[in-house]
């Protein structure tokens, strides 16, 4: 059963212990707390044993940054967020981020600036690698987990960005207009689930949110995540993210990151009162902010490194460098379990003993693949495709970067490696190039075992190529070892069990929120226009509402290429015998329920057993089924198992905006089961009543 985590010492406690320090602080002491030094630091103070702490990127292991001292030699390159959250496996979040965690401690890091988990709302979104997929649901169970595995070895996890902070396009000028039910039921719950988990820590993000940037509005952290979602420990802004220091001081906030000016930066970011320790004294002085304000940010710092016992205990404890090996094998586990097989017309696994030839090419098959900005971590001891795959087949795989056509016939098969690199500051395209696109075509018209790999922090466009194909292999950026993985899926050595966290669109013109870049405008790369803080406001209106990922293709009656909780295995299965305890329930009542699932191919396996809830009668428009629980079980060949679930009062409410409040109506609820969001193989009518 899962169990939040709990600090070494109490809040209660820690804040009392935080008060005492305070009152013997001086008003400059206490101004120089609230920002950040030397970009990742907070302010020590060793009369006070307040030690500094080294904040770090990313959710996917530590980002070392040689421009900082003492860092780590080497830390593990895991499997971006998204490939972790194709796993369906919550126990493993939260294994992936422990051994995060023990590296953290290794390398003296106190925070750590993840998870990030912002909603995949758009396929173009630059970030769309460092989150957990586009259902809440989801993404809730594998960050709660998360937020647990990492906290647990003294590290603190933050959460981020809050909130509403779905592109990276121009994100600093960038106006999330967004209401108040789509907030609570798409974008918050999985930042809720992380608070109830325990996390001490929440970044804001650089967006506006309904006319205000994130960073400084108190409705975004004194009302959203503080008064409604509970959240009493520290709260930062991302860096460069604020530009109003009373609205900052007023608004919640407790730190603001990195506290000082870049050099590199234009002028008009570099403004003193942009950053709370160069501006609060005046601000204090003028009467616009109370004493009181300052002693309220300086106290939630404070009670957090407290009750984490870093006052009480080194951040540092290098005993932990001798869990790395053993971090290595957690992400190669993600690997394996990532991957998603998207299409195989026979042609996957390709047997080892016969006397057969491979050709490998493309992009990424000799290079790892990863993402850029704060969550590039580049490893160690990297382990290319084209490594992995002639680790397994050995002289049988050759490698060419622009094979003629006789070779690509001779081939026996065709493993063609395509990907992205998708970055913070920067939206990419859900198109390949047209190189990319004319590469694979021919390569499929000329060898009918062609199969594509695609390594993207999201969903590409594969509707060009996707007929002509044989075998399609969703590989994510599977970190420093997760092409082992790859060439164990295309061996039959793994047997491949991750399912999409996202839906696949055939065309971006399908997906919800594809007009969000401004007519006459394009994407850029590179971080200049990122850093244009003079433009005009651009408002994103999330006009669709609740309805995001499959609960938009769905309503629309769009059909997309691949659909969300969709990947294929080597073997079969068989869902059977759904029985609900109870076939009527009153609202507020929980419903315990069974399914039957047998495994009836010839090996073992791995199945993502998906249920989802259709109200079919509401007072408001409601998606037609949403995903309420999973469990992803392991069954040998032969294999039957009773699954047990428990659907609690939340799973049938919508969020009430005349109230305030969650809702339970009164009426006929479906429960589906499925093994994915278009393939519901079992169902029952649930009445509910008043």
């Amino acid at each position: 059963m899962f169990k939040s985590f709990i600090p070494p010492i109490t809040y209660d406690d820690a804040k009392k212990q935080a008060i005492e320090i305070l009152n013997q602080m001086t008003i400059d002491e206490k101004i120089s707390i609230i920002g950040g030094y030397n970009m990742f630091y907070t302010k020590g103070f060793e009369k006070f044993n307040i030690p500094a702490m080294y904040l770090s990127d990313a959710t996917q292991g530590v980002n070392i940054r040689p421009e900082l001292p003492n860092q780590l030699e080497n830390s593990v390159a895991f499997p971006s967020p998204i490939a972790l959250t194709s796993t369906w496996n919550t126990e493993l979040s939260n294994i992936y981020a422990k051994s995060i965690g023990e590296e953290c401690r290794a390398g003296e890091i106190a925070i750590l600036l993840g998870p990030g988990m912002n909603i995949y709302r758009i396929s173009q979104n630059g970030r769309n690698f460092e989150y957990f997929g586009e259902d809440p649901y989801l993404a809730a169970r594998m960050v709660e987990n998360y937020v647990v595995g990492m906290q647990e070895t003294g590290t603190i996890a933050t959460l981020k960005h809050f909130i509403a902070n779905n592109t990276d396009y121009k994100r600093r000028t960038s106006n999330s207009v967004v209401d108040n039910r789509a907030l609570r039921e798409i974008y918050m719950p999985a930042f809720e689930a992380g608070v109830n988990a325990g996390a001490m820590a929440v970044m804001t993000s650089y967006n506006l949110v309904n006319g205000e940037y994130a960073g400084q509005s108190k409705d975004v952290i004194t009302g959203l995540l503080r008064e409604d979602l509970g959240f009493k420990w520290l709260v930062m802004s991302d860096w460069w993210s604020v530009y109003d220091s009373e609205k900052v001081i007023k608004s919640g906030l407790d730190l603001d990151m990195p506290g000082a000016p870049r050099e590199e930066y234009p002028d008009y970011m570099n403004k003193d009162e942009f950053f709370l320790r160069s501006s609060a004294k005046s601000l204090l002085e003028d009467g616009k902010v109370e004493e009181a304000d300052i002693d309220r940010m300086v106290t939630n710092i404070l009670t957090t490194q407290i009750a984490m016992g870093l006052l009480e205990r080194p951040i540092k404890d290098t005993s932990y460098f001798q869990n790395f090996d053993d971090h290595i094998e957690v992400a190669l586990q993600t690997a394996r379990e990532s991957m998603v097989l998207l299409k195989n017309n026979g042609v996957l696994p390709i047997p080892k003993s016969t006397n057969i030839k491979i050709l490998l090419s493309g992009e990424y098959s000799d290079k790892i693949p990863c993402g850029g900005g704060a969550a590039e971590v580049k490893g160690y001891d990297n382990v290319t495709m084209l490594a992995a795959l002639k680790e397994v087949y050995g002289a049988k795989v050759t490698y060419q970067e622009n094979p003629d056509n006789k070779t690509i016939k001779d081939a026996d098969y065709v493993i063609y490696s395509a990907g992205t690199f998708d970055s913070e500051g920067w939206d990419k395209s859900f198109d390949f190039s047209e190189n990319v696109n004319k590469e694979i075509k021919n390569i499929a018209s000329l060898n009918k075992n062609t199969i594509v790999a695609v390594s993207s922090g999201s969903g590409m466009n594969m509707t060009e190529w996707n007929d002509d194909i044989a075998g399609l292999i969703y590989s994510w950026y599977p970190g420093q070892i997760g092409f082992k993985a790859f060439a164990e899926i295309v061996a039959g050595i793994t047997n491949p069990s991750g399912k999409l966290p996202i839906t696949i669109e055939k065309t971006f013109k399908d997906s919800p929120g594809s007009d969000y870049i401004s007519e006459g405008k394009e994407l850029y790369t590179g971080w200049q226009e990122d850093h244009v803080i003079t433009d005009p406001i651009i408002d994103v209106k999330y006009d669709e509402g609740v309805f995001v990922g499959y609960r938009w293709y769905e309503n629309k009656n769009i059909e997309p290429l691949y659909a969300f909780g969709f990947g294929l295995s080597y073997t079969s299965y068989e869902y059977s015998n759904l029985k609900i305890e109870q076939k009527s329930i009153k609202a507020g009542a929980s419903l315990n329920f069974t399914i039957d699932i047998k495994n009836t191919g010839a090996i073992d396996g791995q199945e993502i057993v998906q249920i989802y809830v259709r109200d079919i009668a509401s007072s408001v428009e409601r998606p037609l089924k949403e995903l309420k629980d999973f469990q992803k079980i392991q069954l040998n060949t032969g294999a039957k198992k009773t699954l047990h679930f428990t659907l609690t009062e939340r799973d049938f409410a919508f969020w009430d905006v005349k109230t305030e409040n969650w809702v339970v109506e009164p009426g006929q609820f479906e429960i589906l089961v499925g093994s994915a969001s278009n393939t519901i193989l079992a169902k029952v009518l649930l009445e509910i009543v008043q």
